[in-house]
């Protein structure tokens, strides 16, 4: 076994530990750690400018997000979303007494499918939850359609789409709410983090009272909520990402063209999230490279769980995201709308898909040593 330092999916891009050093004199001189101090207020304003949104709401993490958006919606009984997903998309369904209803992706973005959400629709639906899988836009216009007939809210679990911009804007304007995860593995990222999308001041209002225990001054309380407030430590970390988002995101799109390129003619091999033009500009981006996932077919002679293994007998660490499918969960497989017939694409996806080191400091060496890997298994 080599003595390489492995390498990951993904790792956050870190500034100089002594650019943070000022934050951290000024939180101090301040006094105040949490509930919305000063940091937490600019870093709300700089990332409304900077997605193009006109409110955000700033969290804890965005599971913390994703189970306070239903709740300011008020959602109940039953909501249409992905089995392809990370885990915390239908567990926060579970958590707020909502049944998921699981529906099949489309076979090329691997997006929830809108031509089957209709027949999944029953008296009880009251929202769709879709996802922006890899920070790939899913079909907004598909999506809003459906429930504006239907009369549903719709909640966009956008943890991966953060600078994604769908149709000349942010894509995080679309539906009634849009979810953000500024995880420590995200493109930008406040060590851990999350946000709430939304279009009025109203709902701004509502989904801040019920992020801090439904609190409206020291003696009312309006809501049963929750503390998921984001700290100040955490929010003036995501001041000093802000500055070097744009740098990273443009890095990882050197990287996927590399990939894409190198790639293209592997027999087997498809890449989900290729290069496109365009992907370095924050204004024309459909992608922020949040992951490089590939799908292993068939034709190539090793099958995606021995490329994994061979990978990582290299100290190559990539990773089968999303695999197992969340629809064959212990807590979700006896639902009906979980069954693998139901559900071939998305099945076939999780059986296929391998996400390949991507990040800014990936350098040229030991992504060519990733390829060389994939090609030379073929």
């Amino acid at each position: 076994m080599s003595q390489r330092k492995p390498i990951y999916v993904t790792q956050p891009d870190m500034p100089p530990l002594d650019q943070f050093y000022p934050y951290l004199e000024q939180i101090w001189e301040n006094r105040m750690l949490t509930n919305g101090g000063p940091f937490h207020q600019q870093l709300e304003e700089e990332l409304c400018r900077y997605l193009g949104v006109e409110h955000i709401c700033l969290f804890a993490n965005g599971t913390l997000a994703l189970l306070t958006a239903l709740q300011a919606l008020r959602v109940t009984g039953e909501v249409i979303t992905t089995p392809y997903s990370f885990v915390a998309t239908s567990h926060s369904l579970l958590w707020n007494g909502i049944k998921p209803v699981f529906v099949d992706v489309d076979p090329d973005t691997l997006n929830l499918d809108p031509a089957r959400i209709e027949a999944a629709i029953t008296p009880q639906t009251t929202a769709i939850m879709p996802v922006h899988c890899y920070g790939k836009p899913c079909d907004t216009r598909a999506i809003a359609a459906i429930a504006d007939n239907y009369n549903l809210k719709v909640i966009y679990d956008a943890a991966h789409a953060f600078g994604v911009r769908h149709e000349g804007a942010s894509v995080l304007n679309s539906g009634d709410l849009s979810v953000l995860s500024f995880h420590a593995t995200k493109v930008f990222n406040t060590f851990e983090g999350g946000a709430i999308v939304c279009g009025d001041a109203r709902t701004k209002q509502r989904i801040d009272r019920l992020k801090n225990f439904g609190i409206v001054d020291e003696t009312t309380v309006v809501a049963p909520g929750i503390n998921g407030k984001m700290s100040e430590i955490n929010a003036a970390f995501g001041l000093l990402q802000l500055k070097g988002v744009d740098a990273a995101i443009a890095a990882r799109a050197r990287l996927a063209r590399t990939y894409t390129e190198a790639l293209a003619d592997v027999p087997g091999i498809r890449c989900v999230r290729p290069w496109q033009e365009g992907a370095s500009d924050p204004l024309l981006r459909e992608s922020n490279y949040s992951y490089f996932p590939i799908l292993v077919g068939p034709d190539y002679p090793l099958g995606r769980d021995a490329l994994f293994a061979r990978l990582k007998e290299h100290d190559i660490v990539a990773r089968r995201y999303f695999y197992p499918l969340i629809s064959s969960f212990p807590m979700y497989r006896d639902l009906p709308s979980a069954s693998p017939d139901r559900l071939p694409v998305a099945a076939r996806a999780a059986e296929q898909v391998l996400c390949l080191p991507i990040y800014p400091a990936l350098d040229d060496s030991d992504q060519h040593r990733i390829i060389d890997l994939v090609e030379g298994s073929a």
